[in-house]
């Protein structure tokens, strides 16, 4: 599996899947989850709707996929990242299986190409470097048959240094 760093607007790369950094509503909000609801169009919400009546919320670590809508992306991935309570062990087993689940949809439904977002780091006040230790640990841990390349998008220069430094 190759692992990518784009620095850039996750809206914007062209994989077969996004991951959305999205609360358990799945109703949208600020952030990558507001720039991808705004971008992608009506058909995502739709989507999310018909989940949630199907499921209720999508609970922290959990994933859910809908398609891309507006979006170069075929599906978005959506998952709930954990907000940063400090109680580190439970909110990093949270984190981590927000990766693991995103990238085993992405494995169920045969994609090749995943993007993630720096989840959790933004409004949720997750520690940057420790995300991103996860982040990384999480993509060369897992094994597939399908998924071939994993694009991390760093929307600024603080996550994109730390990834660098983490994929060397």
């Amino acid at each position: 599996m190759i692992i990518e760093l784009v620095k850039g607007d996750i809206t914007k790369i062209n994989a077969d899947a996004i991951v959305n950094a999205a609360n358990s509503s799945l109703l949208g909000g600020g952030g990558v989850d507001g720039a991808i609801h705004r971008v992608g169009g009506t058909k995502i919400l739709e989507e999310c709707r018909a989940i949630r009546n199907r499921q209720g919320k999508c609970n922290t670590g959990e994933a859910v996929v809908t398609t891309g809508g507006n979006l170069p992306a075929q599906y978005v991935i959506h998952t709930v990242g954990p907000v940063w309570n400090n109680d580190g062990e439970k909110c990093s087993k949270l984190l981590s299986s927000c990766y693991i689940n995103a990238l085993q949809l992405a494995e169920d439904l045969g994609l090749r190409t995943i993007a993630f977002p720096n989840i959790s780091t933004g409004i949720y006040k997750f520690p940057k470097e420790l995300a991103g230790k996860i982040a990384v640990d999480e993509v060369r841990k897992f094994k597939s048959d399908t998924i071939k390349k994993v694009i991390f998008v760093c929307f600024d220069d603080e996550n994109e240094d730390i990834y660098q430094k983490l994929l060397k």
